[in-house]
């Protein structure tokens, strides 16, 4: 069994906090995430970590029914970028259309 660290629970409480019921949609199809985290410090940081994070929190929060990789088909255009005085993420979600070829 993993346990989450004490960043990633902090994390996940302050999105679970900000994300609107609107966004709430349980989404069962194949999708992009695309995310740029804006961090407030230059330390090298692993993008799939990040990723990975992003994507069991948008599970918890009902923003996505699952991290499969028939529901998150890609993370396409997600990066890093440094922001010191404003630390934050934009996502952008999007469906995949003629996904089903994979199904074949």
């Amino acid at each position: 069994m993993l346990i989450p660290s004490k960043q990633y629970r902090e994390f996940e409480k302050e999105c679970l906090l900000l994300i609107p019921s609107k966004y709430r949609k349980n989404i069962d199809y194949p999708i992009n995430i695309k995310a740029i985290f804006y961090r407030d410090s230059k330390r090298k940081v692993d993008l799939t970590n990040l990723l990975e994070a992003l994507d069991d929190m948008l599970v918890k929060a009902n923003v996505i029914a699952d991290d499969n990789r028939d529901i998150v088909a890609s993370h396409n255009g997600s990066l890093v970028l440094y922001d010191k005085q404003n630390p934050h993420i934009e996502v952008e979600i999007t469906k995949v259309e003629n996904y089903e070829r994979w199904k074949k």
